[in-house]
């Protein structure tokens, strides 16, 4: 009887401590960071310049993360690029590369900073979670020697990779993250031989972590949520906004909301390469945002998040299979998006159901604008295939958008102001995934949190009039199974690259 009583009591107990130990919330922060740049060159520099640009770049930091753990921030994610900037080649990224060792090596680089040869970076990095008790993400550069028993093994003996870490409350490193998908034009780096799927656990939930670029694709972006049921995810990058569905603010809020975690996007602050857009999103509406393309200034963004976020299910073409096509008796047109061709009907009215199908997707929509102006024109458009620009990932796209100019030929080009409000809109479609990412955004590359909702049916539509004119509405769907083999063909490299030297700036690799 005693016996049980004791086990009883253990029981308790550790139920107590464990509850004591998890928190249903944490405050998260993001900062978008204003890096200091180095200079243009095809030399090496040597190791001693390269800490001190990355040192400049550090006490920028370590004032963000002092105001945010100050404010009660339990992590903070810093940008990729953010340490030693960017626009370098595989020699010239060499000297600012550490050896980063596996998390499994249980290192406070604050407390044994000679432990892994010159570690300096991952030692103030450390030192600036410890010494303010916060989580630290930040992105930085790994090198790994090899020789010829490797046969992918490159030429200069040894492998680079875009890296994340993460350091705990204690300085000690939890997380290492090589970037899988790499942007084209980074080859300073190497991609790992597989996805890594990287976790690390927390008593305020389970964190996963990848880079930019990664997003767009499954691994390990959606293997993180879908297999190893992460809470949030830890995402630094260095985005240049494509509009109109690839905006920084825009994409990363919707792909939160698609996959049903919190997402914490810390980008780079370099308007001049349309490069801004930061936010805390959770699934249900974003949390805090930031756009900026008329300052140079740097942002600190903090939100409390629940740690452990609903998951809601939708079947994403339920309530468009169950509904017949909205005959429009208009024309249909084609036009590109970020030179992927749409098939396009134009709303001509105040108000309107309308139907639009390329291939196997239909997409539906449902409207009222506020007024019809003569000086802007909307359409309604469907795009179901392999996008092969700066990457090869298949699409289906419903999107309800405004062009650029009241010619017919110019919709679908980038445009960042509207003057027009909608009282209501629904849109849905026979999607073909249940990968989908729910976008609305609005003049001005702004979000409209609180303004719109998905239904398990799988509908967007307004929970009220728009706030501000609509630049689009849009259901954005991933058909990962679809994207074949992921090495291009040499004819599909020259034609991409022909592509990105028309619509991109000189500047254009570092993107994602």
């Amino acid at each position: 009887m005693m016996t049980a009583q004791l086990l009883a009591y253990v029981a308790f107990s550790v139920f107590c401590v464990l509850k004591a130990s998890s928190q249903d919330t944490f405050t998260a922060a993001v900062y978008e960071h204003a890096v200091i740049l180095p200079n243009d060159t095809l030399t090496p520099v040597s190791r001693e310049q390269a800490l001190a640009l990355m040192n400049q770049n550090l006490d920028l930091l370590k004032t963000a993360i002092e105001s945010a753990a100050k404010q009660g921030a339990h992590i903070i994610v810093t940008p990729e690029d953010g340490i030693y900037g960017m626009n370098f080649n595989r020699k010239t990224i060499y000297p600012y590369l550490e050896d980063i060792p596996d998390p499994q090596v249980n290192w406070i680089p604050c407390n044994n900073p000679n432990r892994f040869g010159h570690t300096q970076i991952q030692e103030r990095l450390s030192c600036l979670a410890k010494d303010n008790s916060i989580y630290v993400v930040a992105n930085i550069g790994d090198k790994k020697p090899c020789n010829a028993s490797d046969p992918q093994c490159p030429p200069d003996g040894r492998y680079q990779y875009n890296t994340n870490v993460v350091f705990d409350s204690q300085g000690k490193l939890v997380a290492r993250y090589h970037k899988q998908n790499l942007f084209m034009g980074e080859d300073q780096f190497n991609a790992p031989k597989e996805p890594e799927i990287v976790t690390f656990n927390t008593t305020f939930g389970k964190f996963g972590i990848f880079t930019c670029f990664d997003i767009l694709f499954h691994d390990p972006a959606v293997t993180l949520v879908k297999d190893f049921h992460v809470d949030t995810i830890l995402f630094p990058t260095a985005w240049m906004d494509v509009l109109p569905h690839l905006a920084a603010i825009e994409f990363h809020s919707a792909w939160a909301m698609g996959m049903g975690v919190n997402f914490l996007a810390s980008n780079i602050h370099l308007p001049g390469m349309r490069m801004t857009g930061s936010g805390i999103y959770a699934p249900d509406s974003p949390k805090v945002f930031h756009y900026d393309m008329k300052t140079n200034e740097a942002k600190l963004l903090l939100s409390q998040l629940d740690s452990h976020p609903n998951h809601p299910v939708v079947n994403w073409t339920s309530y468009a299979s169950s509904i017949d096509a909205l005959s429009t008796g208009n024309q249909e047109f084609k036009g590109y998006v970020f030179h992927d061709q749409y098939t396009f009907v134009e709303l001509t009215g105040i108000t309107g159901n309308y139907t639009i199908c390329q291939k196997d997707l239909c997409c539906h929509l449902s409207y009222q604008m506020s007024e019809k102006r003569l000086d802007e024109v909307y359409v309604l458009g469907a795009f179901d295939g392999l996008h092969i620009v700066e990457g090869r990932y298949h699409l289906q796209v419903c999107t309800l958008l405004k062009c650029k100019t009241t010619e017919l030929h110019t919709c679908g080009d980038s445009v960042d102001t509207a003057s027009t409000r909608f009282e209501m809109f629904s849109i849905s479609g026979t999607f073909g995934t249940q990968y989908v990412f729910p976008e609305v955004l609005l003049s001005k590359v702004q979000l409209a949190p609180g303004e719109f909702q998905v239904s398990s049916d799988g509908r967007l539509f307004s929970l009220k009039p728009t706030s501000e004119p609509v630049l689009t509405v849009t259901l954005f769907g991933r058909l990962y199974e679809k994207d074949g083999a992921p090495n291009a063909s040499l004819e599909l490299r020259v034609l991409t690259l022909k592509v990105m030297l028309i619509v991109m700036t000189p500047i254009v690799y570092s993107l994602y």
